[in-house]
C-alpha cells in the first residue's frame, strides 16, 4: 500500500481534505492513553482485527494515542460494558447495539435487520451515505456515549437438524434466536427459544430445538455445530448483515484533539472492510470443512427471501415501539431498501 502523509490522510477523512490548522496539529502531539474492551474473546478472528484497529490508531497518531485492548469480560462482564463506558470506567468499547435495544429501540436497527439488507455494502452505505451514522450517534448521545463507527460484515447462518428448503418449512419448528430476530422469526411461525449461545450445541444435540442461530460459519464450526446439525441454511435471513460498533465515553471523546478523532474514524472504516473481506475468504474454506463432516448446505430461493422481506416490514414496525428515533431510523432504511429494489 502506498504511504501517504499522516496529515493528508487524517485531514481527508475528517474534514474533507481541508488542511488542519496549526493549533490542532500542535495539540495532536499530546500523549493520550485509553482502555478498550472488545466484544470477543482473545484468540478469535474479530479480536485479532481489534488488535489491528488499536495498532492503526497508534500508527496514524505517531504513537501518541495509545489504546490498551482487553478481551470480552476482562474489564467488566460483557452485559455491563455499556454502563461502564458511560460512567467512565474505561473509554472505549466494541459492542453490538442490539444488546441495548430494550432501552433504546433504535438500536434494533443499527445492529442487524432480519430479512433486511442482503449485502454488507448496502448496510454500510446506509451508515455512510444515507445518514445512518448521524442517527446512530443521536441514539447513543441520549446515553452520554459517542458512536464512532460500525464494523459491517455478513450473515450468520442457520444450523439445522432437519432439512428445510424454504421459509415456510421453518414454521412450527423450534428455533433459537435472540433480539429482533426472535420477534421477526416468531412472526414467521417459528417457535422461538432465546437460549444463551453456550447452550446451542447441547440443545441441538438433544433435540430441544430443531435449528439455531449462533455465530458466523467459522465460529460455529469451531464450536462443533457440524457434529450435531447436518444442514446449513443460507442466506441467514435472521441476520443477513451485521454491524458491531465502536462506542466511546462522550467526555473522553470530546477531550481528544481533532487528529485523534479522525484517526479513530479512519481506523474503524479500514477495519470494517478488511474484516469483511477476511470473513469472505474464510467462509469458502470453512464450508469445505463442513462438507467433509457430511453437512449439506441449502440455499434459499431469492424470491422466497424477497417475499418474506416484504412480510417482515410489519415486524420491524412493531419493534420500533412507537419511539420517534427508531421510527426515523427504520423509515430511512425502508426508503433505501425501496430505492435498491429490495422491497
Amino acid at each position: 500500500m502506498t504511504k501517504v502523509s499522516r496529515r493528508s490522510l487524517l485531514a481527508g477523512a475528517a474534514v474533507g481534505g481541508t488542511v488542519l490548522a496549526a493549533p490542532i496539529a500542535a495539540k495532536a502531539q499530546e500523549a493520550v492513553e485509553w482502555r478498550m474492551q472488545a466484544l470477543w474473546d482473545a484468540g478469535t478472528t474479530p479480536f485479532e482485527f481489534e488488535k489491528k484497529f488499536v495498532e492503526r490508531v497508534s500508527e496514524l497518531t505517531d504513537g501518541k494515542f495509545k489504546i490498551t485492548l482487553f478481551s470480552a469480560g476482562q474489564l467488566v462482564p460483557a452485559n455491563q460494558a455499556f454502563d461502564a463506558v458511560r460512567a467512565g470506567a474505561f473509554q472505549l468499547m466494541k459492542t453490538f447495539d442490539g444488546y441495548e435495544a430494550g432501552k433504546i429501540p433504535a438500536f434494533a436497527f443499527t445492529s442487524t435487520i432480519p430479512f433486511g439488507f442482503p449485502e454488507s455494502d448496502q448496510y454500510e452505505a446506509w451508515f455512510y451515505e444515507k445518514g445512518g451514522l448521524d442517527l446512530a450517534r443521536e441514539a447513543y448521545a441520549r446515553a452520554g456515549l459517542f458512536y464512532i463507527a460500525p464494523t459491517v460484515y455478513g450473515e450468520e447462518p442457520i444450523h439445522s437438524t432437519v432439512k428445510m428448503e424454504s421459509i415456510a418449512d421453518m414454521a412450527g419448528k423450534k428455533g433459537r434466536f435472540v433480539g429482533l430476530a426472535s420477534a421477526v422469526m416468531a412472526d414467521q411461525g417459528v417457535s422461538v427459544t432465546p437460549l444463551p449461545t453456550a447452550e446451542v450445541y447441547t440443545a441441538l444435540e438433544k433435540g430441544l430445538i430443531d435449528f439455531a442461530d449462533r455465530g458466523d460459519l467459522t465460529a460455529n464450526y469451531e464450536a462443533g455445530l457440524g457434529e450435531v446439525a447436518k444442514f446449513i441454511i443460507l442466506p441467514g435471513v435472521h441476520q443477513p448483515t451485521t454491524a458491531t460498533s465502536y462506542v466511546a465515553n462522550q467526555a473522553a471523546y470530546d477531550a481528544l484533539p481533532d487528529d485523534y478523532k479522525a484517526a479513530l474514524a479512519v481506523a474503524a472504516r479500514e477495519i470494517s472492510g478488511s474484516l469483511r473481506q477476511h470473513i469472505m475468504v474464510q467462509n469458502v474454506d470453512v464450508l469445505k470443512k463442513y462438507g467433509e463432516q457430511g453437512v449439506e448446505v441449502i440455499q434459499l430461493d431469492p424470491a422466497d427471501v424477497a417475499a418474506n422481506r416484504a412480510k417482515a416490514v410489519e415486524s420491524w414496525k412493531k419493534a420500533t415501539k412507537e419511539d420517534d428515533l427508531a421510527n426515523r431510523v427504520l423509515a430511512s432504511q425502508i426508503e433505501f431498501m425501496t430505492a435498491l429494489g429490495l422491497i
